[in-house]
Parts: C-alpha cells; sequence; structure tokens
C-alpha cells in the first residue's frame, strides 16, 4: 500500500497535515483558511470529498481555523477529546460552531478508520486539553507531536515507536533569549506547557533514536525564534554524534512554515 504524507502548513501561523492512502486520507489539524485547504489538496489532485476525518490535537486557532467550515458545512467528522471540543466551539476564531461533526476520542483507546488505526495519547502543552497522534497503516507507524513543552514518558513511548515521526522543534534557546518577546511570552515558550526547543528535541532523539525510524519531520517551527537550517543542523549535529548519520541511517526534513511540503510517497 502507499501511503501519502504532505504538510500543508507547519508553524504559529497556522498547522495542517495530510496522511493518506490512494484513495482516501485524513488531517490532522486545520489551522489554516478553508481556501487554502481546497486549493492545496486540488494541486496535489486529493479532492475534499476522499477526507474520512479530521483530528485535532489541540484547542489553539493555529490548528483549528477551517474545522467549522470542514465539519459542519462539508460533513467531516471532527475526532478529539470532550475537552478539545468543549475549547474549540468557545474559541474566538470559531465563527461555524462544531454540532453535528464532533466525535469523541479517549486517549489511549485506539480506533479503527478503514485501514488506519488511530492512537491518540497526553502531551504537555497550554491549550484545554492536548493530545499528539499515533497512527498505524499497513503495518507502518506515523507519530505526531506538534505542539508540547517536554517529553513525557507517556509522549516517549509513541516517539519511540514510530517509523515515522512528526516532532515539534519550535525555537532556538539563543534566538529567544535575545529577541523581541516581552518576558512572559519567552517564559511561556519555554515551560514544561510551552515548546520544545531545537536542542530539546535534538537531544532526545540522539538518545532514543531507534533503528525503525525512518524519516524525522521537524514541525512548528518559530518564525521569530527559529531558522528551517538552525533546526536541522541542530539535530543533524547531535544525531551525528551519536553515530548517526543524515541521509544514511535515518532522513530528517524541517517543514515549511507557510508553504506545503513535497509529496512523500511511502511503499
Amino acid at each position: 500500500m502507499k501511503i501519502k504524507f504532505i504538510s500543508l502548513a507547519s508553524g504559529s501561523s497556522g498547522n495542517c497535515y495530510y496522511l493518506g492512502t490512494e484513495t482516501y486520507g485524513i488531517l490532522i489539524d486545520a489551522g489554516i483558511g478553508i481556501r487554502t485547504i481546497k486549493k492545496t489538496l486540488k494541486e496535489f489532485s486529493i479532492a475534499l470529498d476522499t477526507i474520512k476525518a479530521v483530528f485535532i490535537t489541540h484547542d489553539h486557532a493555529d490548528h483549528i481555523k477551517a474545522v467549522g467550515h470542514l465539519g459542519e458545512k462539508m460533513n467531516i467528522p471532527i475526532y478529539t477529546t470532550t475537552l478539545i471540543h468543549e475549547g474549540i466551539n468557545k474559541s474566538y476564531c470559531m465563527t461555524e460552531k462544531l454540532n453535528t461533526s464532533v466525535r469523541i476520542l479517549e486517549k489511549q483507546q485506539p480506533m479503527q478508520l478503514n485501514d488506519f488505526t488511530i492512537e491518540s495519547f497526553e502531551v504537555p502543552h497550554d491549550g484545554t486539553d492536548n493530545v499528539g497522534y499515533c497512527i498505524e497503516i499497513d503495518g507502518r507507524i506515523f507519530s505526531f507531536l506538534t505542539d508540547l513543552g517536554e517529553i513525557t514518558n507517556t509522549a516517549a513511548k509513541y516517539i519511540c515507536k514510530a517509523h515515522y515521526l512528526i516532532i515539534e522543534a519550535n525555537y532556538d534557546e539563543e534566538m529567544l533569549k535575545m529577541g523581541p518577546y516581552p518576558k512572559h511570552l519567552k517564559e511561556r515558550i519555554i515551560s514544561k506547557t510551552g515548546h520544545m526547543s531545537n536542542v530539546d528535541t535534538a537531544d532526545f532523539l540522539a538518545e532514543n533514536i531507534t533503528e525503525h525510524l525512518q524519516h524525522i519531520w521537524l514541525c512548528h517551527l518559530s518564525k521569530d525564534n527559529n531558522h528551517p537550517e538552525l533546526a536541522y543542523k541542530t539535530v543533524e549535529w547531535k544525531l551525528k554524534n551519536k553515530g548517526v548519520l543524515i541521509g544514511k541511517d535515518v532522513q530528517l526534513t524541517a517543514l515549511k512554515r507557510n508553504t506545503p511540503s513535497e509529496v512523500y510517497t511511502l511503499e
């Protein structure tokens, strides 16, 4: 079975990812405009009526902007926890509240959607509630961890299961420290319910990388406190020090913030 992965957008301005087979797929988060989602999928020859569900990680605006349209106007089921659903409908960005499209997920309770086995799990962040997703398709495991302040034992378990890993590398510590953000925002970002730095992510991967991990995508890079090349080089350097070579032992990509990635077709 061919599996396609695309990042439509990945960053503080909006997050949306596609995972699918040759005939249907799902979205993880929908934090960009509905027109952009439609346009981008069309460019990749993916019909919107082949999207079987949307899975939401948390209720911040950059993850939910288009869920009202997708759920209520296009009748696509929106899956997440009860608390996240409550947070979504209280959000200032939700002009179209979710009603008939609401589907409830319990953390660490796998569900089946055609060929996909999907399991949500707790991650530490400052949304109303927060999850990552572990998705198995045809024996291949994708783990999505887009916003988290630290890697807990639970998060680590799902990272280490993955053949394909989408994980946050939000900021460079020195850029954040020297940058223009007010003190309270800097403190929020570095807190255990904030975001992962390049070094945080790199250190964990260097100490815990598995032989079955094939591709790492660094996601949710900050516009003001990071650069894709810096995130990439930080992880590459830490892995190299452990004898793990990018391009040989594992693939590494820093995802773009506002533009789609290429289509990754995984056979």
